[in-house]
């Protein structure tokens, strides 16, 4: 308990990952500021953190918008004064846009889920890197701790049962910004890391959940998952990230796999896409 204690922490998405990471913020601690595009998800999480004596506030906002993701960190700044950490969970799956195999993507497709995948990480980003910037370090030194969203189907894909390759190409790409941000602000003591997890029983992962072949794999696939990983997991990890337990970690992406990565289990042949 406590290891969030005086810092503030900004969580983008309302729902799966990033809901349990933001009660568990609050229960370390911390001040939260909750920002996603449904403002009665951020509403009904807000409601439970305080409930449970946390301290919380928020606001709706569509994190593709570059003036709207400024009034979000704007008034999480107003709100708690600094922004110490930021778990940058929003995105979701682009299969309602199009997505799928390169070969039957269209140009609107590949925008569309790179914009709800990339962009909306890529501008929290920015304007949460200016703040940390113009903030004095905390007591260990730092000036923050970003936490960013990947996945593992970016480095260990199953195309059999997981074909979609604009999002895969935005869960590397953020990989990538990862590395480079860690890179640039190291000078200026700000902590830049990621997150990959597999499958896990979240809203995005509906579909995976309500087919029995799916989790069948899945089972086999992330056996320490036990089928799929419960968001909670995830905000474990997220924790130790934006605590000074990592004071010292940078660079650095975290498979959260159950074993997917490294298990050679495959589908069963002929599973169609």
């Amino acid at each position: 308990m406590n290891r969030l204690a005086g810092r503030v922490c900004l969580v983008t998405g309302s729902t799966g990952m990033a809901a349990a990471a933001a009660e568990r913020f609050a229960g370390e601690g911390a001040a939260v500021f909750i920002t996603s595009r449904m403002e009665s998800h951020c509403r009904a999480l807000a409601e439970r953190i305080a409930a449970a004596g946390g301290k919380v506030a928020f606001r709706a906002a569509d994190l593709a918008d570059e003036a709207e993701v400024e009034l979000a960190v704007a008034d999480c700044v107003e709100a708690f004064g600094r922004i110490d950490g930021l778990f940058s969970v929003a995105g979701g799956s682009g299969r309602r846009f199009g997505d799928g195999p390169i070969h039957e993507v269209s140009g609107d497709a590949w925008d569309s889920t790179l914009r709800l995948n990339l962009r909306t990480q890529a501008l929290v980003c920015g304007a949460v890197v200016r703040r940390m910037l113009a903030q004095e370090p905390n007591e260990s030194g730092t000036r923050g701790s970003i936490l960013l969203m990947g996945s593992v189907t970016a480095t260990d894909p199953v195309p059999e049962l997981f074909g979609t390759h604009a999002y895969a190409a935005a869960k590397g790409a953020i990989t990538a910004l990862m590395t480079a941000m860690a890179a640039t602000y190291l000078p200026d003591r700000i902590r830049v890391n990621a997150v990959a997890p597999s499958l896990t029983r979240t809203p995005m992962a509906a579909r995976a959940a309500g087919d029995e072949q799916i989790l069948a794999f899945a089972r086999s696939k992330q056996p320490l998952a036990g089928e799929m990983l419960d968001p909670d997991e995830v905000a474990q990890a997220a924790v130790y990230f934006l605590s000074d337990e990592s004071r010292t970690v940078t660079g650095q992406l975290l498979k959260i796999d159950g074993g997917w990565s490294v298990n050679s289990v495959s589908p069963a042949p002929g599973r169609p896409l």
